[in-house]
């Protein structure tokens, strides 16, 4: 199946607010990828490249610049649902 985000927002503590195109909303925990994959960790590491997130084109995922992206498959399934929009 293929998931499409329609909006990510970055929060506080390298933690992204996911919206899809079916209406489920996901909070992504990034800090565990600073280990996993450490090209992530330009994202802590180089001031305001975090917050520069956005959704790639046709919503199969979200990019910081070239290098640094995830698929939208990758932030639903390993997201925390958000069950109160609040």
């Amino acid at each position: 199946m293929f998931y499409k985000v329609q909006s990510v927002t970055p929060e506080e503590n390298f933690i992204l607010s996911v919206v899809f195109a079916d209406g489920v909303r996901k909070k992504y925990d990034l800090k565990p990828l600073f280990e996993k994959w450490p090209v992530f960790r330009d994202l802590r590491d180089i001031a305001g490249l975090y917050r520069q997130v956005k959704v790639d084109i046709g919503g199969l995922g979200i990019s910081w610049n070239d290098t640094i992206d995830l698929a939208a498959e990758e932030l639903r399934v390993n997201g925390i649902e958000i069950t109160d929009p609040k």
